[in-house]
């Protein structure tokens, strides 16, 4: 049996902790066979641990406690601690891994709702079981979710070399925000994702860069950002937004803009990678 979860970008500017698109980039889990112990083989460095204290097996077993334990290998294109949803996409692989060995028949939505208390917020770990686009609430311990597809577009991923932990860029927000200000943030995201609904890039693209709620904060751990809008307003790209909690921005693009952006990004007087990814429409899937 194999697994395969797409990384996600989450927030998308105003979208803050709510919504999410599921990304052309995977983490990969193989069943190999059963074993006395937990192990894992991966490649993914010291850091990431081999056996059942891998945040993977930890999630399986929360949900189905008397699993056998299993060969398994891991690859991963998702770059840890970018903001591309890499610990959300383990998450979903260890509740996936549970349903499966376990037989325990979840539906997507239970699967939504499980991940989502375990993680916190919904934006990363409902794209990545849904795929495409996801706009979420967890609210008093209840999630609701809604799935759409988003506009057809190239996704340019600035993916700097250095990484940027959630905790330290959630450590930048503040604790509160006035009312009037709140009620700005509000509309701004509203009207988002109205224009993506209904297939408007160019004004999602314009909401997505005039967000309230926390880029303002972070820009001071990503200096590249504005840089990057600079770029993407001259080239005439939809918009570019912080990825979850950062550092990696990522660029709406229009196709026949992607090679120039990609280009000019490359200029960047920083150490980073430039991927051309595409929207994930399926999420998770088992083979």
């Amino acid at each position: 049996m194999k697994i395969r979860i797409p990384a996600t970008s989450a927030n998308l500017g105003p979208g803050f902790d709510s919504c999410g698109i599921a990304l052309s980039q995977y983490l990969n889990i193989e069943v190999v066979e059963s074993t006395d112990q937990w192990k894992i083989i991966h490649s993914l460095g010291s850091d990431i641990p081999s056996d059942e204290t891998n945040l993977l097996i930890q999630t399986a077993l929360k949900l189905a406690p008397n699993l056998t334990p299993q060969l398994l290998k891991m690859t991963s294109d998702i770059p840890l601690a970018r903001g591309l949803g890499s610990s959300s996409s383990v998450i979903v692989g260890g509740i996936e891994l549970a349903n499966r060995l376990g037989n325990l028949n979840l539906s997507q939505k239970e699967k939504v709702e499980i991940a989502t208390k375990i993680e916190g917020h919904p934006d990363n770990v409902a794209p990545a079981i849904c795929g495409d686009f996801v706009v979420a609430s967890y609210v008093e311990g209840e999630v609701h979710s809604v799935k759409h597809h988003f506009p057809m577009c190239d996704v340019i991923a600035y993916i700097p070399d250095v990484h940027l932990l959630t905790s330290e860029s959630r450590s930048v927000l503040p604790n509160s925000i006035s009312y009037k200000e709140a009620v700005q943030a509000s509309s701004i995201a509203n009207v988002m994702i109205a224009a993506i609904l209904n297939g408007n890039l160019p004004l999602a693209g314009l909401m997505m860069e005039k967000d309230r709620w926390h880029e303002a904060y972070r820009k001071k751990l990503v200096p590249h950002l504005d840089q990057i809008r600079t770029i993407s307003r001259e080239i005439g790209a939809y918009g570019a937004y912080l990825s979850g909690a950062g550092p990696t921005v990522l660029v709406i693009s229009p196709e026949e803009k992607t090679d120039q952006m990609v280009e000019k990004l490359g200029k960047l007087p920083y150490s980073a990678t430039i991927n051309v990814l595409s929207i994930d429409q399926e999420g998770i899937q088992v083979f």
